[in-house]
C-alpha cells in the first residue's frame, strides 16, 4: 500500500530548537523523524511513499537528494578512501513522490492535492508524520480491511502532561487526574483509508472536522486502539524524549532492528 506522509507543518511549538526546521525534519539520532517513520512502514513492506510538502520543502527535498548512506549504516573504507562497501542500506527499494501542496494548507487540503498519485488504487495508509509507534501494522491493515469501512484511525492513549477536570455547579472541581488516566483517547494520526474518502472531502476543509462527521454519520470510520508505544512530537520536550530513548538503545518504534521485540497484538 503506498503512504502518504503530511510534511507540511511548520512545528512551531519546536521553535526552542537552535535552528527551526519543519517538524518531520527534526533529528533524532542520525536521522530526521520522517526517516524513523518511513522506515517503520519499509519494515512492513509499504516502501511506496507520497510526501505532501509546504513549510520547509526544500529542506526536506534537499535531505533526500544528498542522502548519505552511510550516515547511518556500518561500511567497509578501502583503497584509501576510494571505495565504500556498504554493509546494509535503508533506502534501496523506496520510492518517494514529493509533493509541494502549499505552504499553509490544511491536512485535508493536502490529501485532495495528492489524490491523482493514490485515487488508482482500493486504499493507501497516511500519517501526520509527527508521530512513531511499535504497534503492529499488519494488524491494523487486517482490522481496517475486515471492518468494511472507508476510514480507520489508531486511537491511543495520550502522553501530554494535561490534568482533566471534572467541575460540578459554580466551578467547584469534582474530579482531577493525568489525562493518561482518564481513560480518554486521541488520534495516534496513523490512518488507513479507501479511495471513498475523497467523496467526503471538501475544498478548504482540514481532515478530521467536517469529513470525519460525514464518516461518523454513515458508520463509515473505525478507530483501532493500541495500548502499546506512541509518541507524538509536538514540543521540544518531546523531542528529547525520543532523542533519550534513542540514545539508551530502548526505541519501541525501530521494529526493524532485531534487537527490538515486535509486538503481537492491540
Amino acid at each position: 500500500m503506498k503512504v502518504v506522509l503530511f510534511c507540511g507543518g511548520q512545528g512551531m511549538r519546536l521553535r526552542e530548537m537552535p535552528q527551526p526546521v519543519p517538524k518531520p525534519m527534526a533529528v533524532i539520532g542520525y536521522r530526521p523523524l520522517l526517516w524513523h517513520l518511513m522506515k517503520y512502514y519499509s519494515h512492513f513492506g509499504h516502501n511506496e511513499f507520497v510526501l505532501c510538502l509546504g513549510y520547509g520543502a526544500d529542506v526536506i527535498k534537499e535531505a533526500f537528494l544528498n542522502y548519505n548512506e552511510c550516515v547511518s549504516n556500518d561500511f567497509v573504507l578501502s583503497s584509501g578512501g576510494k571505495k565504500i562497501e556498504l554493509l546494509r542500506k535503508d533506502i534501496e527499494d523506496w520510492r518517494i513522490t514529493f509533493v509541494d501542496t502549499g505552504r499553509n494548507a490544511s491536512v485535508g487540503e493536502r490529501l485532495l492535492r495528492v489524490r491523482s498519485f493514490v485515487e488508482e488504487d482500493d486504499a493507501f495508509l497516511a500519517n501526520y508524520a509527527d508521530g512513531l509507534t511499535d504497534l503492529p501494522l499488519p494488524a491494523l491493515i487486517e482490522y481496517f480491511k475486515d471492518s468494511g469501512k472507508v476510514a480507520c484511525f489508531v486511537a491511543v492513549t495520550p502522553t501530554a502532561s494535561f490534568h482533566q477536570v471534572s467541575l460540578e455547579a459554580g466551578g467547584v472541581v469534582k474530579e482531577i487526574a493525568h489525562i493518561a488516566r482518564s481513560g480518554s483517547l486521541i488520534n495516534g494520526g496513523f490512518f488507513a483509508f479507501r479511495r471513498e474518502i475523497f467523496d467526503y472531502i471538501k475544498e478548504g476543509e482540514d481532515l478530521v472536522e467536517e469529513p470525519f462527521h460525514r464518516l461518523i454519520s454513515e458508520k463509515q470510520l473505525v478507530a483501532y486502539p493500541y495500548d502499546g508505544f506512541w509518541a507524538c512530537m509536538d514540543t521540544f520536550r518531546e523531542k528529547q524524549h525520543l532523542e533519550d530513548l534513542h540514545a539508551t538503545g530502548h526505541a519501541p518504534w525501530q521494529v526493524w532492528d532485531p534487537a527490538m521485540k515486535l509486538p503481537t497484538g492491540r
